[in-house]
């Protein structure tokens, strides 16, 4: 018998919208991926490695040349002393960090603090670990963390928390004061912050990132994950990596050998090429981004929606009933891609119980054209919706 813990998950809503784009032919402002080829000097490194360098196994932890520059980036980019060889395992990209991170980490019957809106494979790893979740609510305008929030949360069966930042769907980073407040429970409960960051690249100024394994006494009980998918916008790589403490380390990596064992080599190797050259990229690729957000923000505005505020990966969220819409997130966005020809994502398939309803969350790296054309259409759906039934409001996830 299939396990329960997978057999009963439904289809990703990633999947289902992607799907829907496809077979509509619906211009795909939900899964989150740029609409480009990415930087063609990193995808020449790759082609080249793969005819000169070596397609055989490379090390389990990953090549030493990408390990060095992931700690040199660290270095250079957020203060961070990272021992290359020691604290730092290349993994097929973020997804496999997480897990790894999780099965390595999570004994049965520990309880686990989870952030909702959450990346959907959180909660199936955690449970396949034998976790035991324990969630703590997040809502818009701000989304913020507080201190009985997690007071509510923790306890003295805590022993891991996940934490990403900025935060997925919600397109914020967390402040100062957030991260501050988050370490101290850590520290008190003696918990590990398995950290999510791999949209720390995708900032937009004047805010910054602020890892939480550089606050006091998180250096010993962190796991900072990163992607070089969405640091160079090339996310079908899957070239992503575990940074801790040598002990959390070495049991990251036990567990990693048993899930991919590596990572392609020619990618490795494009990735290290691609972090040790000047930081341009680094300040061009947010910027530009920073533009595209602009772009959405302003199209939607004119058209009457109302825009929450985002400063950092690839997504804007609306208010739907402050802009005019009566359905609830998911009906919406269904009727939006079958109805008008645009794909979204409703924010309440990031919540397991008690979900926020009225937040939709659309993608903005793609082309200019493509952004305006979605404006229109979800103009266009937000006018048909006008004499749709109102659905009951939906009881859970």
């Amino acid at each position: 018998m299939p396990n329960p813990i997978f057999a009963d998950l439904p289809t990703t809503i990633f999947e289902v919208m992607s799907a829907q784009a496809r077979e509509t032919g619906a211009i795909n402002l939900g899964q989150g991926f740029p609409d480009d080829a990415g930087p063609e000097p990193l995808r020449r490194k790759a082609a080249q490695a793969v005819i000169d360098g070596s397609n055989q196994y490379p090390p389990m932890r990953g090549l030493a040349a990408l390990r060095e520059a992931v700690a040199e980036h660290y270095r250079a980019r957020q203060g961070l002393a990272l021992d290359w060889a020691r604290e730092i395992t290349i993994t097929c990209g973020a997804t496999e960090a997480l897990a790894a991170s999780l099965l390595a980490l999570i004994r049965p019957g520990d309880e686990v603090v989870l952030f909702q809106p959450l990346y959907d494979s959180y909660l199936p790893m955690v449970r396949l670990a034998g976790g035991v979740p324990r969630l703590a609510r997040l809502t818009p305008p701000d989304w913020r963390i507080d201190r009985a929030m997690l007071e509510a949360v923790f306890t003295s069966a805590t022993r891991l928390v996940v934490f990403n930042n900025p935060l997925n769907p919600a397109g914020v980073v967390a402040s100062a004061e957030d991260l501050a407040l988050l370490a101290e429970f850590c520290v008190a409960h003696d918990a590990v912050a398995v950290c999510d960051e791999v949209w720390e690249a995708v900032v937009f100024a004047p805010q910054i990132h602020r890892p939480l394994i550089g606050f006091p006494g998180m250096a010993q009980r962190c796991v900072k994950i990163g992607s070089a998918g969405k640091m160079f916008g090339l996310t079908g790589w899957k070239v992503g990596w575990a940074c801790a403490a040598p002990p959390l380390s070495e049991a990251i990596a036990k567990a990693h050998q048993f899930l991919t064992f590596t990572t392609a080599p020619n990618l490795q190797a494009a990735v290290a090429w691609g972090l040790t050259q000047d930081d341009d990229w680094f300040d061009a690729m947010p910027a530009a981004l920073a533009t595209s957000r602009e772009r959405l923000a302003a199209g939607l505005r004119r058209e009457g929606f109302a825009v929450l505020d985002g400063a950092g990966t690839y997504f804007l969220n609306i208010d739907l009933p402050a802009s005019g819409v009566a359905l609830d997130d998911r009906t919406f966005a269904l009727h939006a891609v079958r109805a008008a020809g645009v794909a979204s994502i409703p924010v309440s398939a990031f919540y397991e119980t008690d979900p926020v309803t009225h937040v939709l969350r659309l993608c903005f790296s793609k082309a200019d054209a493509t952004l305006d054309e979605g404006v229109r259409r979800l103009a266009r759906a937000r006018d048909l919706a006008e004499s749709l039934p109102i659905p009951a409001a939906p009881a859970g996830r």
